[in-house]
C-alpha cells in the first residue's frame, strides 16, 4: 500500500482521502459498471490506466462466477476426501481436506465478504455503517495464513515421506497431521489478533491491502511498519522459500534414489520390469509438485506487489508499480482457492472416480426410488 499521497496518481490520492475519512465515496464510485465502461469509452492517457479499468470490468463478472464455483467445488472436495476411499493415505487426506477447508474460508471471508462488496459497492454501501471490519480482518488474515501454511505442511509431509524413511513412520501419521494442522491454525489466529487493535472497525470499500479504515497516525508509526513488513514476510515470502527448498531437496533425492533403484532391479532381474513402488511415488510427486507450482504461480504477483509497496513506502522508490498489479494479484490469489479440486481430479485416478460417483449419486438414488 502506498502511504505517500504526494507521489502517487489520482486514484491513490483519492484513496488517501477516503482512508482519512474526508470522502467515503470517491474511491468506490469509480468501480461502478457504468463508470468503468464510460472511462474505457473515453480512453485513458496511459496504458496502465486502461489495463486497470479492464481488470475492474473483468472483476465485475469474474468474482461472482468464482464464488459460485469455488464454494461448491471445495465443499464437494471435502466430502469426497472424507467420505470415500480415494487411494490416499489418511495422513495425506487430512492435509488435503485442511487445504480445501482453508480455501473455502478464504473464498467466503475474502472473495464474498470483501472483494465482491468492493466491486458491487452500491449494493453493499450499508457496510460502511457495520462496525465489524477489524474482526473480519482478523478472521480473513488468519484463514489466509492457514491456507498458505497448510500447503507448506503438506509439502513438508511429502518431503519426509519420500526423503526421510527413518522419520516417516513417526511423522507421517494421521495423529501427527492433526497436531500439525491444529498448531498452524492456533498460531495463525494468535498472529493476526494484532489487526483487531491496529485497524478501525469501519469498512472502507476500497480495494487496497488493508480494506478497513485506520488511523493515519498508526499507519505512519514504526510499529505499523514493522508489523506489516513481518506480515508480508511470514505470508507468503517464507512459505515460498520453504516450498522451493523442500521441492528442490525432494527432486534431488528422487533422482538419486531412482537411478540406484533402477540399476539394482535391472541387475537382479536382468531386465527393467515395472516398479509398483516407483509408480506410486511418481503419482505422489506429481500431486506435490502441481500443488506447489499452482501456489507459487498464483500467489507470486500479490507477494511481489505487497513487498514492493512496503519498500516504496519506506523510501525505496527506484521503481513504481501501478495499481493494476495489485488488482491482478488479488484475482490470481483468489483463483488459487478454486484450483486444487481440478488438480486432484487430473493427477489422482481414484479421486476422479470417487468424485464422479459422488456427483452421480443423487441421480442414481432418484432412479432407484422410481424403479418398481
Amino acid at each position: 500500500m502506498d502511504l505517500n499521497p504526494a507521489k502517487v496518481d489520482l486514484d491513490v490520492s483519492r484513496m488517501d482521502q477516503h482512508l482519512r475519512g474526508t470522502d467515503l465515496n470517491v474511491t468506490t464510485t469509480e468501480r461502478s459498471l457504468f463508470s468503468i465502461l464510460y472511462l474505457l469509452s473515453q480512453g485513458w492517457p496511459s496504458t496502465a490506466k486502461r489495463v486497470e479499468s479492464v481488470l475492474k470490468l473483468i472483476q465485475y463478472f469474474y468474482y461472482p462466477i468464482l464464488a459460485l464455483v469455488g464454494v461448491p467445488v471445495n465443499i464437494i472436495t471435502i466430502v469426497t476426501l472424507t467420505s470415500r476411499n480415494c487411494g490416499l493415505s489418511k495422513c495425506v487426506t487430512r492435509y488435503l481436506v485442511a487445504m480445501s477447508a482453508g480455501d473455502l474460508l478464504v473464498i467466503i471471508l475474502d472473495l464474498i465478504l470483501r472483494h465482491i462488496p468492493i466491486v458491487y459497492w452500491e449494493q453493499f454501501y450499508f457496510l460502511l455503517s457495520v462496525p465489524v471490519c477489524n474482526i473480519h480482518a482478523v478472521l480473513l488474515y488468519a484463514a489466509t495464513d492457514c491456507s498458505v501454511w497448510f500447503t507448506v505442511t503438506f509439502t513438508f509431509d511429502q518431503f519426509v515421506a519420500i526423503c526421510c524413511p527413518k522419520l516417516r513412520s513417526k511423522y507421517c501419521t494421521e495423529k501427527s497431521a492433526a497436531v500439525v494442522l491444529g498448531t498452524v491454525t492456533v498460531l495463525s489466529c494468535l498472529k493476526n489478533i494484532i489487526w483487531y487493535f491496529m485497524l478501525l472497525n469501519g469498512y472502507g470499500l476500497a480495494n487496497n491491502p488493508w480494506f478497513c479504515r485506520f488511523s493515519w497516525d498508526v499507519v505512519d508509526s514504526l510499529v505499523w511498519t514493522t508489523i506489516e513488513f513481518l506480515h508480508n514476510i511470514l505470508t507468503p515470502c517464507v512459505p515460498f522459500a520453504l516450498i522451493l527448498l523442500l521441492n528442490a531437496l525432494t527432486v534431488r533425492h528422487i533422482l538419486v534414489s531412482s537411478r540406484a533403484r533402477r540399476r539394482l532391479r535391472a541387475h537382479s532381474s536382468g531386465e527393467n520390469p515395472s516398479d509398483p513402488e516407483m509408480e506410486s511415488r511418481r503419482k505422489s510427486i506429481i500431486l506435490l509438485f502441481v500443488i506447489s507450482a499452482n501456489f507459487i504461480v498464483l500467489w507470486s504477483t500479490l507477494m511481489f506487489y505487497s513487498t514492493w509497496s512496503r519498500m516504496y513506502g519506506l523510501g525505496y522508490q527506484s521503481m513504481r508499480l501501478h495499481l493494476f498489479v495489485m488488482e491482478l494479484g488479488f484475482m490470481l490469489q483468489l483463483t488459487s482457492c478454486c484450483t486444487n479440486t481440478a488438480i486432484y481430479a487430473v493427477t489422482q485416478t481414484h479421486f476422479r472416480q470417487q468424485l464422479k460417483d459422488l456427483l452421480k449419486y443423487p441421480f442414481t438414488a432418484i432412479l432407484h426410488l422410481n424403479t418398481p
